[in-house]
């Protein structure tokens, strides 16, 4: 069975809960989904500093998770609609990589020019950024942020689906993309629930990161082995064991 190790980069239970249920739900019965939360950080990541946090929380969590006695992983998905830690862990990781920004920009692109609806005004300029990154510049035509955060449109579904449908319809009418991308983990399954109110293609960006790790492809062998190519300080004892110090002296 193939095994995919989810990690949420913020401390939320929640949050984890709702990505182990979709994600595992998309990916079917022959994929066997495993969450894993940040053990430091913010529950919710709205800023820079949340951000650059969580990217060290999620090399922290998939370290973490390689020590302990379940399967190794076939494919990692970083459940944050921001990829923090992507570059860092796709350096470090013997199997494929991706966050659920970069597995919605790639979905999405599939149908045309697409658009970004998501909580939280500051992820603006940030998946902006990311989305240069990637090589996804062309295709972005927009994003389009709605005054309540990620969690607070989790918290309340009802006045969420209302406020995220016009959103979308905004966003399809006013830059005449293909498709729009629903963002975050926290409103996983929303996308399916405004969808008869869109007139394009809502891609919900955690049913794309499961659709990835159905999609992706093993690494060629010589990346077998996990590891940092740093000699750590400072960090925790699962990081230090995957560091250049411990390689040394096992080598």
């Amino acid at each position: 069975m193939r095994q995919l190790l989810v990690i949420n980069p913020n401390t939320s239970a929640s949050v984890s809960a709702l990505l182990q249920t979709h994600v595992q739900q998309a990916a079917g019965s022959h994929v066997q989904v495993r969450t894993v939360t940040a053990r430091f950080g913010s529950p919710y990541i709205a800023d820079e500093a949340s951000f650059a946090v969580a990217a060290h929380a999620t090399l922290d969590a998939w370290a973490h998770a390689l020590s302990t006695e379940a399967p190794a992983p076939d494919a990692v998905l970083i459940g944050c609609f921001g990829d923090p830690g992507l570059m860092a862990l796709r350096e470090s990781s013997p199997v494929p990589v991706t966050g659920l920004a970069e597995a919605a920009f790639i979905e999405a692109a599939r149908h045309g020019r697409y658009a970004i609806v998501t909580g939280g005004a500051r992820w603006g300029p940030m998946l902006q950024r990311l989305a240069q990154g990637l090589g996804q510049a062309q295709q972005l035509a927009g994003i389009h942020t709605v005054a309540p955060t990620g969690a607070q449109l989790a918290a309340d579904p009802v006045a969420a689906r209302a406020l995220l449908a016009q959103a979308c319809r905004d966003a399809s009418r006013q830059l005449g993309v293909q498709a729009v991308i629903l963002g975050g983990a926290g409103l996983a399954g929303m996308a399916s629930a405004v969808q008869a109110d869109v007139p394009i293609p809502v891609i919900d960006s955690v049913i794309a990161g499961a659709h990835w790790a159905l999609r992706c492809a093993p690494l060629p062998p010589e990346r077998s082995t996990p590891g940092f190519n740093v000699a750590w300080q400072g960090v925790s004892p699962e990081m230090t064991l995957l560091g250049v110090a411990h390689h040394a002296r096992s080598g």
